[in-house]
């Protein structure tokens, strides 16, 4: 008969995938020793974290809302972006009510349409191919008026990438005689996601109120900061402004009251904030709090979070009976911690869409460094503060199922310094250990998986550039218990992320 745990522990290291040993794998760099022993003396494999087994389209990257998905699904969950491509391709995307009221709207108030979005063909939070489909629906219906908020990207792509992206925007509002470029934000302001709401405010103040840096083309907006040594994640939020017949500068469109918004992005972390300052500002824990507009029909793409006064494209497919909703519909108490940069992982992506906390659930935030320009100089993140109190509910409280993210691997590489990132995971190999020894301890069940890669591929192996994308390598996951442990090594077999639950890990 199989041992019953009465407190099982889920640790995800976030971007901490399995890769051969090169020059630009911080985990083989770092050594972690810990790590190394228990993959020796417990079970341990590895998973496949991208692609069709995740529900993404062929050789589309891990990202951390599928991660979280599919673990706690334990099946494969079929993604927002091949569900939206697909509406494209079968045109169910034209036809789209929200889209047609959002455009009605800018009619019947003979005003503007905003599209607002990541111009990125990185996947992850959004996709070029949604942007151009948004003005291809208001060619055909003769709708003129629609204004580009670009975000750009940098980090799940290269780092200079957005001249490209903007000629190829450029390209199809030429064919469609269809689009004016309003703003130009990088993604570090407009994504925000960590509470640091002056970078938010930036981005909203220069859509509505042509506030901040400006320039007189897009080209200009991106090549000024280029020049600067200053790139497409971290382009501060930029007015394209126009001079009119008597060489007054003025912006070419601002967000007013009476408009409609379509925000593009599919994944919800890195929207939210953006939408709490058009739609909910009464909310935002920062000072000059303003007044929302009047009359504005807000579109998200999909539902970011459940109650904003949005309306949503795409609604949420009911995602039942996921390893969160089991336990807390068997009466059992579940704690779940990150720190801020991670905390939407735990808690909406792991409860499969659901933003509040089920029966029994308990939620924790840790703060991440004030910082978050240079989390390269904060390698061990909030690592320390987590692991205290991880522990502390392991000894201390009684509940049945604990998940900690870890955002270490994945925040500090994406600042592309490995040597940072090799620091990150000497830290993760210390938490690690720590965690072990406690749940070993209480004679609990410890599992140890990622959601995607990211720090074992930090150089491009065919350009040789530093590489701070998410990647297609497998993640590993190690199982952890008093009576589990072996004195050799087991061969390892791959499978994909969202077998990690009916292997029979939990049960």
């Amino acid at each position: 008969m199989a041992k019953t745990y009465k407190k099982i522990v889920l640790v995800v290291l976030d971007g901490f995938g399995v890769a051969t040993y090169s020059h630009g794998n911080a985990v083989a760099l770092a050594n972690p020793e810990s790590l190394n022993d228990m993959i020796a003396h417990y079970p341990s494999l590895t998973l496949l974290a991208s692609g069709p087994v995740v529900g993404l389209p062929w050789g589309e990257m891990g990202n951390s809302e599928v991660g979280h998905l599919n673990m706690s699904a334990g099946r494969i969950v079929g993604q927002d972006l091949p569900r939206i491509n697909s509406a494209i391709s079968d045109r169910s995307f034209f036809s789209n009510t929200v889209f047609l009221d959002a455009i009605d709207h800018a009619k019947k108030n003979n005003s503007k349409l905003h599209v607002v979005g990541l111009l990125s063909e990185g996947g992850v939070h959004g996709s070029s191919e949604h942007i151009y489909a948004l003005l291809g629906l208001a060619a055909e219906q003769n709708f003129k008026e629609v204004y580009i908020h670009m975000i750009t990207d940098g980090r799940d792509t290269g780092p200079k990438v957005a001249l490209d992206s903007l000629r190829k925007l450029q390209a199809n509002m030429s064919t469609l005689g269809i689009g004016k470029i309003a703003t130009i934000t990088g993604r570090f302001y407009a994504m925000d996601r960590g509470g640091h709401w002056e970078q938010t405010l930036a981005t909203y103040r220069a859509m509505v109120k042509g506030a901040g840096a400006s320039a007189e083309s897009a080209e200009d907006a991106i090549l000024n900061n280029y020049n600067q040594n200053i790139f497409d994640e971290m382009i501060p939020p930029t007015v394209i402004v126009n001079r009119d017949e008597e060489s007054a500068i003025k912006p070419t469109g601002v967000v007013e009251s009476g408009d409609s918004i379509i925000f593009t992005n599919f994944r919800s972390d890195r929207a939210l904030q953006l939408t709490e300052a058009f739609t909910k500002p009464q909310l935002i824990k920062a000072g000059n709090v303003h007044e929302a507009l009047s009359d504005l029909f807000f579109v998200t793409m999909t539902e970011y979070f459940e109650d904003l006064p949005v309306h949503v494209a795409f609604p949420p497919t009911n995602l039942k009976n996921n390893l969160a909703q089991t336990i807390s519909q068997n009466g059992l108490r579940q704690y779940h911690i990150a720190e801020t940069e991670k905390y939407a992982h735990v808690t909406s992506f792991f409860n499969g869409g659901v933003s509040g906390a089920l029966p029994g659930e308990e939620r924790e935030i840790v703060q991440s460094p004030a910082n978050n320009r240079s989390y390269e100089d904060h390698p061990e993140m909030s690592g320390i503060e987590l692991t205290a109190k991880l522990i502390d509910k392991i000894t201390k409280e009684d509940f049945s199922f604990y998940l900690a993210n870890f955002a270490n691997a994945d925040m500090v590489g994406h600042t592309g310094n490995i040597d940072a990132a090799i620091k990150a995971v000497s830290f993760l190999d210390r938490f690690l250990e720590q965690i072990m020894r406690v749940v070993l301890s209480v004679d609990g069940l410890l599992i140890i998986t990622a959601d995607h890669g990211n720090v074992e591929e930090m150089i491009d192996r065919k350009s040789g550039g530093i590489n701070k994308e998410h990647t297609t390598s497998p993640v590993p996951m190690v199982i952890i218990a008093n009576d589990l442990a072996f004195s050799t090594q087991k061969s390892r077999n791959y499978t994909s992320l969202s077998s990690m639950v009916p292997a029979g890990v939990i049960s």
